[in-house]
């Protein structure tokens, strides 16, 4: 079941205490960007943190590891602490800390173009 954009606008409306926050529609559903790293998902209208140590230390049982969709690994999903922005953003904060920046993306190669060979007179 796909994230509704009602659910995107509340969840980034809690995060209005980060500045920059982004997201990303991604085969349904919505990845969450703070300055350059992936920090969280939504999928089916449920938001998932990206597991860290800090993270976990900080959230305790307020969020339960969960796979945010079939086949992946468990992250940390937010239930009764949603309406509660400060404390996202802290948990937020502390897992960005941890998180590695992404990879640079390697320039796309462009296939070389072979120039015509004009004919040769016979």
């Amino acid at each position: 079941m796909a994230s509704g954009k009602e659910f995107l606008a509340f969840v980034c409306d809690q995060l209005a205490l980060l500045e920059g926050i982004t997201s990303r529609r991604m085969f349904g559903e919505y990845a969450l960007y703070w300055q350059g790293k992936v920090v969280a998902l939504i999928c089916d209208d449920q938001l998932f943190i990206k597991p860290t140590a800090a993270g976990r230390a900080f959230a305790g049982d307020d969020a339960q590891g969960a796979a945010p969709f079939p086949g992946a690994k468990d992250w940390l999903r937010v239930d009764e602490r949603l309406d509660d922005p400060h404390w996202l953003a802290e948990l937020l904060r502390r897992s960005w800390d941890e998180l590695p920046l992404p990879a640079p993306k390697k320039p796309r190669s462009r296939r070389a173009k072979t120039a015509r060979k004009p004919a040769q007179p016979a």
